[in-house]
């Protein structure tokens, strides 16, 4: 999950413990253009604190009004919705008359949120399920995926460990794309077992480096439905044998660096490794969105966009360059070296 709301879920128990009422808001259903997407949090204290969000920030301050006022709480959860009028979008400031509903949850001991805490850091997913007529909650082991589902009775949420990206290359191009990972959440691990690039590495906070021969370190990460791969170095002999490992692993995003020719003949190459076809039609090779990118950073951007469609469920979408390997090509940085 997002470290914005596993930190809403942390101040939820810590609040809890100190004796505090807590309320806990998730935004379970949105219309038109909301501020926030289903699945969102927000805690509110009984002295009107809060942490998280659900919207640009009116709804938040409409909410704490209500804290004060003894508008909200009880023992049982309730729907509130903002945006039902014209009038109530522009109060609340939601966009192109969009509207949003909150489920409103007083929170207890019993309301499951340390448990829940508990299996979140041990990496283990879990689905709460909350019965909206008693306030009952259940926790269960889930599938890892995202989302949540409400039909007005239960509100189903999953909630497990955040997504992971194994970068294979300590180059400039995975500089830029683990900070703008780092922006999503992502826990990243950088490999690379040439010191002379390790060395180089500018210390970047949430980064993990690793000296490991690749394919060793993908295979001890146990890539799963949340973890990404990308391939960096335009070494066959460091990128390949990882992307055997990933293409044979639940990752949701396995990616290649490099000109589509030069794609087509690492997927040559991989059938030769005992993946079957279905397994190599998952690389992702040129990899990233068409964005026109040229420059390191630029095509780090197009690499987290394209990661962002694969993890929101988008189908795959065109290749970052139809690249020929013309003389002109080979003038371009990154993606359009060879190999």
């Amino acid at each position: 999950m997002l470290s914005a709301d596993l930190e809403v879920l942390r101040s939820a128990a810590a609040w809890l413990d100190a004796g505090h009422g807590v309320l806990l808001a998730t935004v379970v259903r949105t219309w038109g253009s909301a501020p926030r997407p289903p699945g969102s949090l927000m805690i509110l204290r009984d002295d009107g604190l809060v942490a998280g969000s659900v919207s640009g920030g009116c709804v938040e301050d409409d909410l704490i009004g209500r804290v004060h006022a003894g508008l909200l709480g009880g023992e049982r959860p309730q729907l509130v919705t903002y945006g039902a009028t014209a009038e109530e979008a522009r109060r609340f400031a939601l966009p192109c008359g969009g509207s949003l509903q909150l489920v409103i949850e007083p929170l207890a001991q019993h309301s499951g949120v340390h448990a829940l805490l508990e299996a979140i850091e041990a990496q283990r997913s879990v689905e709460r399920c909350l019965d909206l007529a008693t306030g009952r909650v259940t926790l269960q082991a889930a599938t890892v995926r995202d989302g949540l589902q409400f039909d007005g009775r239960t509100l189903r949420s999953v909630h497990g460990p955040g997504y992971r990206l194994l970068v294979i290359g300590a180059g400039q191009l995975p500089r830029y794309l683990a900070a703008m990972a780092r922006m999503l959440d992502y826990r990243i691990t950088v490999c690379d077992p040439r010191e002379e690039y390790l060395q180089a590495w500018q210390a970047l906070e949430g980064v993990t480096l690793s000296n490991a021969m690749p394919d060793e370190l993908a295979a001890a990460m146990q890539l799963d439905p949340r973890s990404a791969v990308v391939a960096a170095t335009h070494d066959p002999a460091l990128d390949d044998l990882a992307l055997i490992q990933a293409l044979r692993s639940d990752a949701f995003y396995v990616g290649a660096l490099g000109s589509r020719r030069n794609n087509a003949r690492r997927r040559q190459r991989l059938l030769e490794f005992d993946l079957d076809p279905t397994q190599v039609a998952r690389l992702r090779g040129p990899v990233g969105l068409n964005l026109g990118a040229v420059t390191p950073a630029e095509i780090a951007v197009a690499i987290v966009a394209e990661m962002t469609a694969a993890r929101r469920g988008l189908p795959p979408s065109q290749a970052l360059a139809d690249w020929d390997d013309s003389p002109g090509d080979a003038q371009r940085p990154a993606c359009g070296a060879g190999e």
